[in-house]
């Protein structure tokens, strides 16, 4: 185990045991403001949000009293990728407590249950069906469109919201989050075809994860003799950008294998070089790169697709199996070099790369 996962792995355990020594010395507190729902915002969510924060700024929650008389408390990430390992993990090193239920990430709710209504828009199992988008270029990408009876296009932004809500109750918030590729919303006039009841919207996501296991989960790939071509080009400000992508993984036929992109983003003050680095915070960055190349190998599934700097910033690609290691690891680098280093990332899932297009034009006309 290298140092900075040794050290970060005792870091959050610690900020785990921490949050959870800390919320059992006020649980019979914060159930009774649960229980009652009298001033939970100030004596309960105000005392919460803090505490989570030392272990993950922005995970969401939300509280409920059972009618079996428990309380349960469900962290949310809603949407954002990099949050949900953490949320998994504190919820896996909760205390049993018996007037509680943790959960992570919002559960799913049978169908039955979930009758929402947002500005005067209902959302039931009634209202919404849906119907799959398929793309012979790109087969294992999972794209539909939920059909909303109502829809209306003036009110397209609270009806996406029904909607994502809807879905979030049932399937789930990690299936709703990392199953879909592409997701449209429309009114029936846009079907060219039969409407499936949304209630089996499950069943068809469970095939296609199922299918897509199959065919991608013992594909790995050993990057150690992979070929790299370097780029150079001229900012709209006249800036030079330079390159270096592996273009090997660029003619590789099982990118849907290693589905999520994660880019890393390194900021500098480049002004006096036309915004490339200087000698100095090269050797910062090339240093801070190979860190990351050591700590997200390809053995695990992590393929370093290549890097790009210019315009005061460098940009290092990676294509991943998973996007729960790599969100903690970046988290963990981002503390650490707080205050020497502007470093910030973003993980999701592109299955056929897109990302890289633009690449791949310049080097293959």
């Amino acid at each position: 185990m290298s140092l900075l996962k040794k050290n970060f792995k005792k870091k959050v355990t610690a900020s785990y045991e921490n949050f959870w020594n800390w919320f059992c010395m006020n649980e019979q507190m914060f159930f009774k403001i649960v229980e009652t729902g009298d001033n939970i915002q100030t004596d309960f969510f105000d005392q919460l949000s803090p505490q989570l924060d030392e272990i993950k700024e922005t995970i969401y929650y939300v509280a409920g009293m059972h009618t079996s008389g428990i309380a349960e408390l469900a962290f949310a990430a809603d949407g954002e990728i990099e949050n949900i390992v953490f949320i998994e993990e504190l919820v896996a090193a909760a205390p049993t407590l018996p007037n509680w239920k943790f959960a992570a990430l919002k559960p799913a709710v049978h169908i039955d249950e979930i009758n929402l209504e947002i500005s005067g828009y209902k959302f039931s199992k009634e209202k919404l069906h849906f119907f799959p988008n398929q793309d012979p270029d790109f087969p294992d990408e999972i794209d539909v469109t939920i059909v909303f009876d109502d829809f209306n296009e003036e009110d397209k932004t609270a009806i996406s919201t029904g909607v994502y809500i809807f879905m979030d109750n049932f399937l789930g918030e990690l299936n709703a989050t990392t199953t879909i590729d592409f997701l449209t919303i429309a009114g029936r006039e846009s079907s060219q075809t039969d409407l499936i009841p949304i209630e089996k919207l499950k069943d068809y996501l469970i095939w296609r994860e199922k299918e897509f296991i199959e065919r991608y989960e013992e594909t790995w790939r050993d990057t150690e003799k992979d070929e790299y071509s370097g780029l150079s080009a001229k900012l709209p400000n006249g800036h030079e950008m330079v390159a270096v992508i592996n273009t090997s993984l660029m003619n590789w036929d099982s990118k849907p294998s290693h589905p999520w992109i994660l880019t890393v983003k390194i900021e500098y003050d480049g002004r006096r070089h036309n915004g490339m680095p200087d000698k100095k915070t090269t050797a910062m960055i090339e240093e801070l790169e190979a860190e990351l190349i050591k700590e997200l190998p390809d053995s695990e599934g992590f393929l370093n697709f290549g890097n790009q700097t210019g315009g005061n910033k460098r940009e290092v690609y990676f294509v991943c199996k998973d996007f729960r290691k790599p969100s903690k690891i970046l988290h963990y680098m981002s503390l650490k070099n707080a205050g020497k280093m502007d470093l910030s990332f973003d993980i999701y899932k592109d299955k056929y790369w897109r990302t890289f297009t633009h690449f791949v034009n310049a080097l293959m006309p």
